[in-house]
């Protein structure tokens, strides 16, 4: 992360995931009022960033950009490649049912840390590692991506091809954080995937993944 911390206290306790704390009772404090905490430094973080990147881009233009930059794939996949995933604190039960591989556990666990790194460092050293982590998806958030499903179907229309058709692959998480992975197909055939904490932002996704590789076939 590029962070020392002072207090590494702080680290600990964003890497004990509640069904841990559960078990040690009062010996451990589980990580949710960090994830809380680093949810909220992550999005006004991105939100500045996207805010500085696109200066005449609209407000949906700049929340679909956000959304489809820190759904929780994404965040997942961040935590996995930081290694976090193989220092976070589980209890018994997750430990036994793959809790270190579930996307939603890896996602809240970036945000606590993330909250812990604002806590110990400040918002500058929490705003730095954000725009570090995430510079390849603020990078592609172009018109394209703002409104991926209507380029989408420009981009077919004018090469005469059909319509593209959205497919729900599936759907985890409990009702408050559910997560949606889908499928932009044009026919029978699958042109992008995508994943995001709705469907429009999966479908978002999807068609911003199947725009990438229209433009393979063509380069």
């Amino acid at each position: 992360m590029g962070h020392r911390f002072a207090r590494p206290e702080l680290l600990h306790q964003a890497l004990t995931h509640s069904s841990y704390a559960n078990e040690a009772g009062a010996l451990a404090l589980g990580n949710e009022r960090l994830e809380f905490l680093g949810d909220a430094v992550l999005g006004l973080s991105v939100a500045e960033l996207l805010m500085a990147a696109f200066p005449e881009a609209s407000e949906g233009e700049l929340s679909r950009a956000r959304a489809q930059a820190v759904n929780q794939a994404a965040l997942a996949a961040r935590a996995q490649a930081l290694g976090m995933d193989e220092l976070v604190l589980l209890g018994k039960s997750e430990r036994n049912n793959a809790g270190r591989e579930k996307p939603s556990i890896l996602a809240d666990l970036f945000e606590a840390v993330l909250g812990a790194l604002y806590l110990d460092g400040g918002f500058e050293k929490a705003r730095a590692f954000v725009a570090r982590e995430f510079a390849a998806e603020l990078r592609s958030a172009s018109a394209v991506q703002r409104d991926a499903k209507t380029r989408l179907q420009e981009v077919l229309q004018a090469a005469g091809r059909a319509q593209p058709h959205y497919v729900t692959v599936s759907e985890t998480g409990p009702p408050h954080a559910r997560a949606f992975r889908v499928e932009a197909r044009v026919g029978e055939t699958v042109y992008g995937a995508g994943a995001g904490r709705s469907k429009q932002a999966a479908e978002q996704a999807a068609a911003l993944d199947a725009l990438r590789a229209l433009a393979d076939e063509t380069s």
